[in-house]
């Protein structure tokens, strides 16, 4: 160092760009959004290495009686749903749709999700922010029945951008091991229920974003009169969340007496890419098209960028978030069940043989 030059500068985890200070206010603020999800179930607190959860069955700490408790679990994000979030300096309610899509998922082995925690990566300490998020987190793991145990906030200063964070979420549920449902029970024959989706959930932002912010030039802010709502709001919508309203179909039509047959999560690849996975070989499902309404904010993406309607059906939901396949005798009744519980659902197709897979009509 010459002479007369200023003294070196002393270096810190600060100037590095993580605020330890700033960090401990946002996980206090974080606390009571954790502890209002918590059941008896759950016996620690918050801010341990770990949490820790009851399995003792014999303490009527669940709400099913377990024989021979098998553990389920699911991992999952919001994706570019994130970018519209940002736009809209909106943030309280991507974190349903985290939770969504892994207890949803959790959901398709009929088990019961249990446990949920997260994982918020940012480029700065941000408490209002981050509060906003977990917030949303916690609404859902209410929706859900679930208990938010625990997660991981990672400040990233050299990775993310400033206004960009990510989200990836994580669940544990619990099934009885004889009850599983696997599609293995599925014969031609039985009935399709879908159960409305509330929008897009979370999958096909990517599209969706080209053809409304890139191709129509149109704002978050633009009023959309066929929609009756900004473009922000119809593309902000929360996930639904499906697990008390169908856990408690299969409480009342008990895996044993062979009603419901399988389940599918509707997210990408739509109804043609998911219904599969709950099939058995040798079963085919024909769902017709006009048997549920589709929300009027796939006609409006589809019109805006000139989509083929097969294209439309691979990459969206198209109205149809979860799907139930059932007895054809319980059908109806089931359908007429979930509507009146608040999720309008539909008989929308049958079982048929042939290789697995899904043909719109």
């Amino acid at each position: 160092m010459t002479a007369g030059s200023n003294k070196e500068e002393k270096l810190s985890y600060k100037s590095a760009g993580q605020d330890l200070e700033l960090y401990e206010k946002t996980i206090d603020a974080m606390a009571p959004l954790v502890k209002r999800t918590h059941t008896p179930r759950v016996l620690d607190g918050f801010g341990g290495f770990a949490s820790l959860f009851s399995l003792d069955f014999n303490n009527r700490l669940f709400a099913r009686n377990y024989k021979h408790p098998v553990l389920v679990t699911c991992n999952d994000g919001v994706g570019t749903k994130l970018k519209i979030a940002s736009m809209m300096h909106r943030h309280d309610t991507v974190g349903i749709d985290l939770v969504a899509m892994s207890v949803n998922d959790c959901l398709c082995t009929g088990a019961e999700p249990v446990l949920f925690l997260d994982y918020l990566a940012m480029p700065k300490d941000d408490p209002g922010l981050a509060t906003s998020i977990i917030k949303g987190i916690s609404d859902g793991c209410i929706q859900a029945g679930c208990a938010l145990v625990g997660g991981e906030t990672a400040i990233l200063p050299d990775f993310y951008q400033p206004g960009d964070y990510d989200l990836a979420g994580f669940c544990v549920g619990i099934a009885e091991r004889e009850h599983i449902l696997n599609g293995k029970g599925t014969r031609p024959g039985d009935l399709v229920v879908g159960l409305s989706s509330t929008g897009l959930h979370s999958n096909g932002y990517s599209l969706a974003r080209k053809v409304v912010f890139e191709k129509a030039g149109l704002k978050v802010g633009d009023q959309i009169p066929e929609l009756g709502k900004t473009v922000g709001d119809a593309l902000l919508e929360p996930t639904r969340i499906y697990c008390k309203e169908v856990l408690e179909t299969l409480r009342h039509y008990p895996v044993k007496r062979r009603v419901v047959r399988g389940l599918a999560h509707i997210t990408g690849e739509g109804l043609e890419g998911n219904i599969p996975r709950s099939l058995p070989p040798g079963r085919r499902v024909v769902l017709r098209k006009d048997s549920w309404p589709v929300p009027p904010v796939f006609p409006w993406i589809q019109k805006l960028g000139n989509i083929d309607e097969p294209e439309m059906f691979r990459v969206f939901n198209m109205g149809i978030g979860f799907v139930m396949i059932v007895s054809k005798h319980f059908a109806h009744s089931i359908a007429r069940q979930l509507t009146h519980d608040g999720i309008p659902s539909w008989v929308i197709g049958e079982v048929v043989a042939g290789e697995a897979g899904v043909d719109l009509v």
